[in-house]
């Protein structure tokens, strides 16, 4: 394997279709898709300061890499590319790319982040910004926090845990996710979203979990959320009272109470909903 160390590199395709090249310490600058088409490639403590600098790259292995800001759009039609102990400061990085590993990862400016993309793990990440990880798949995410709306919305098989998610509108037309021991907070939580579990979550949503097919809440505490399940199908175990739920189209609510239960839609049968209330207030 060639290796480069403490290079600046310069101009457009500054290292186009590279193959089997270890590039350490160096800098890229002024210079959009510096290593397009390029193979087989470890990166270790280097620098991108423009943008595409990863399109339609294979086999990338990298870590403590940085991409600022203005390296925008950054890894797109990529597949098979890890990452860890990095920053990656550029909105839009990563579009329609396949089998991605990051691993204590910063996204501080993470707009549009993860899109089309599959075959994706998500270890102690960290991200800000809105549509992350839209109409992605097969994701594992394990330690993870987003501050940023609208995300995962069209995502397929994800199964999350240990995570802190600030997000309006969070989860919509989603289908099989699973979210474990985590906290959520946004309005409007999941709406047209099909076999969706949360289990030992922290739930606060505006409006939440609403045109649901086959939401499952599993010793879930739920507060300050009003008008929730509104037309969804609904099998829940909620370790706390709830302010208000609104015509869910059928199922099972075991809760601590629910202070205002509306069912005012007449096309709907009441009985098809079950509400249990046991325990105790916390």
């Amino acid at each position: 394997m060639e290796t480069i160390n403490q290079q600046v590199f310069t101009g457009e395709r500054a290292l186009f279709k590279a193959r089997n090249i270890s590039i350490s310490q160096s800098v890229f600058e002024a210079g959009e898709s510096p290593l397009k088409e390029s193979k087989d490639i470890k990166l270790n403590h280097d620098i991108f300061r423009w943008k595409y600098p990863l399109w339609y790259a294979q086999n990338i292995e990298a870590s403590n890499l940085t991409l600022t800001e203005s390296a925008r759009s950054g890894i797109w039609y990529t597949h098979t590319i890890s990452i860890k102990d990095s920053i990656i400061a550029a909105p839009k990085t990563f579009r329609r790319s396949s089998q991605i590993t990051l691993d204590n990862v910063q996204i501080p400016h993470g707009l549009e982040t993860l899109w089309h993309c599959k075959d994706i793990v998500l270890n102690n990440v960290n991200a800000v910004g809105d549509y992350f990880a839209m109409n992605s798949e097969n994701m594992t995410v394990h330690n993870f926090s987003i501050n940023g709306n609208y995300s995962f919305d069209g995502a397929k098989n994800v199964h999350i845990k240990d995570a802190q998610i600030i997000s309006k509108d969070a989860f919509w037309n989603c289908e099989d996710v699973i979210v474990e021991d985590s906290t959520i907070i946004g309005e409007y939580l999941g709406w047209n979203s099909k076999n969706i579990t949360f289990k030992n979550c922290f739930i606060e949503s505006e409006q939440g979990l609403c045109y649901m097919d086959n939401v499952k809440l599993i010793d879930c505490v739920i507060t300050h959320t009003d008008l929730a399940f509104e037309y969804s199908r609904v099998d829940a175990t909620i370790k706390s009272t709830v302010d208000s739920v609104k015509n869910p189209l059928s199922g099972i609510i075991r809760s601590y109470g629910i202070d205002t239960l509306i069912t005012d839609d007449e096309t709907l049968n009441p009985n098809d909903t079950e509400y249990i209330t046991q325990g105790e207030t916390i």
